[in-house]
């Protein structure tokens, strides 16, 4: 009975939010308390919900004060210079930005910590995107998807978790895997690649002019952009100024299919503005708005490094290094106290947003681990495995891994799953490190799981519905974690 609950929870509520019936909050919340009461423990819903919400207030914490560190340093100009190069290497070639959202992705995923990968990501490609007019959801897919298959590094997490739970080196797990991990990693480009190109067809292309290019290049030439669309028109617009700019290709790209028609590019739809409008939440590369700093640029990018390398380094837990980065961030950058609280008020809708997803998924959390419907679905999901596929038990694991890991979170997949499934694999002498390392491939789906508090983080600041990220991302995910699979299998890895 549980495990029917179980998974008729999980499948109502991704039904529902990718239909739009019903906003991810309610979803998170209304659903699991519904099928608390069918399951007859409706008694205990405050406790389950309590559980939830202890185990995720850190990670609340942690990511309401991210989310003004990083909005402080984008309203101060931090990274600016990054989307300038950016723009300058891609020559606002939508497929470059595209493959460059998958490299700058995977690149900061080093760090071992989604949030900040995705606060860093969009914080420096979404300009881009509202400026090219392309699909926001192409750039969580494709960031999601690159942190996912980065996230399997020894200190990302899940590396940690498979060593632990069976008792064995991390390295060993871990350094085996990177032939097929980079496999996957090429796979993430390759797709990047695919989008760009269709994201290319569909709204067109900007290239930066002859003059631009030159190392005497000044600051205004470095702004001007020709638009060539697929039409074959050309228009010359400034990218400082705020003025609407024609639609590329209006009339051929309207046609073309939008891979994701949602959240910031309308389908045919070329840039709305050569700088993001101030009610998006977002400047761009506007050189002239009030909150920038550029005499403290050195102390807030050393501010930054400082913070990362303190995080990599666990000098203090996660949370309390962002409170005191944003305490310090708001204090040296804006000293007036009206000043601070128009910054703070700046970013409340992000933050609100994001803590409230955090505190909605304990509540779905709280009820599949404190009804034991987590359990009894792993369990089902185990003895359904055929007894011939024993032999075969780490192909199993691979496979498994990648529903379990997006239904449940990482320790209870871990800590819960993985030992059955290792057990079992050992009765047929398959050893526990080819069961620990199949374990990792379904991490690049997990990453867009709802029970992870981080991809929150992403849509959030990319403007992005949850269900529409999720119906864009899942296949793509899914298809790059197979890959994983069978290049690891390939190898001799699994």
């Amino acid at each position: 009975m549980l495990t029917f609950l179980g998974f008729a929870m999980i499948a109502t509520f991704l039904v529902l939010i990718m239909l739009k019936k019903m906003s991810p909050i309610a979803a998170l919340v209304l659903i699991p308390a519904l099928f608390c009461v069918f399951a007859g423990k409706g008694a205990h819903l405050g406790d389950y919900v309590i559980d939830g919400v202890g185990k995720l207030a850190p990670t609340a914490a942690m990511l309401m004060f991210a989310i003004v560190y990083f909005g402080v340093m984008i309203d101060v100009g931090l990274f600016d210079p990054i989307v300038r190069g950016i723009l300058r290497f891609c020559k606002a070639d939508p497929m470059r930005v595209v493959v460059g959202t998958a490299v700058l992705a995977a690149i900061v995923s080093l760090d071992g910590d989604g949030s900040t990968t995705f606060m860093i990501t969009v914080s420096a490609m979404y300009p881009l995107y509202k400026r090219l007019g392309l699909s926001l959801v192409v750039m969580t897919g494709v960031a999601a998807t690159a942190n996912g298959v980065m996230n399997t590094l020894p200190w990302g997490g899940p590396t940690a978790r498979a060593a632990t739970a069976l008792k064995l080196d991390a390295a060993d797990i871990f350094v085996a895997m990177i032939p097929a991990l980079a496999v996957g990693l090429l796979c993430v480009f390759v797709l990047a690649y695919v989008l760009g190109l269709r994201e290319r067809r569909r709204v067109g292309s900007l290239v930066m002019p002859a003059e631009a290019e030159a190392e005497a290049e000044t600051e205004a030439e470095e702004a001007s952009l020709v638009t060539v669309g697929s039409g074959g028109s050309a228009d010359r617009t400034d990218t400082g100024a705020q003025a609407d700019t024609k639609a590329p290709g209006s009339g051929s790209s309207a046609s073309a299919p939008d891979p994701a028609p949602a959240s910031g590019a309308a389908p045919g739809a070329g840039p709305a503005s050569d700088a993001v409008p101030e009610g998006d939440g977002f400047q761009g590369l506007d050189p002239d708005r009030p909150t920038l700093r550029p005499r403290l640029y050195w102390f807030n990018a050393a501010l930054t490094v400082a913070l990362l390398t303190a995080m990599i380094m666990e000098l203090l837990p996660i949370p309390v290094l962002f409170l005191l980065g944003a305490a310090l961030a708001l204090t040296v950058n804006f000293p007036h106290m009206p000043d601070q609280k128009a910054r703070i008020a700046a970013h409340a809708d992000n933050v609100l947003n994001v803590a409230g997803m955090v505190f909605a998924a304990a509540v779905f959390t709280g009820v599949l681990s404190g009804t034991g419907m987590v359990k009894h679905m792993a369990d089902w999901l185990v003895g359904a495995v055929p007894e011939g596929m024993g032999p075969h038990m780490a192909l199993v694991t691979g496979l498994l891994s990648l529903p379990l890991t997006y239904f449940m979170s990482n320790d209870g997949f871990y800590f819960g799953v993985l030992p059955v499934l290792a057990e079992a694999g050992a009765a047929h002498g398959v050893s526990s490190l080819e069961i620990a390392r199949a374990s990792l491939v379904g991490q690049a789906l997990h990453m867009s799981s709802p029970l992870v508090p981080a991809v929150y983080v992403l849509v959030g600041m990319a403007r992005v519905e949850f269900g529409d990220h999720t119906r864009f991302t899942v296949k793509w995910a899914a298809l790059t974690s197979l890959v994983v699979l069978a290049a690891g299998m390939l190898f001799g890895i699994i």
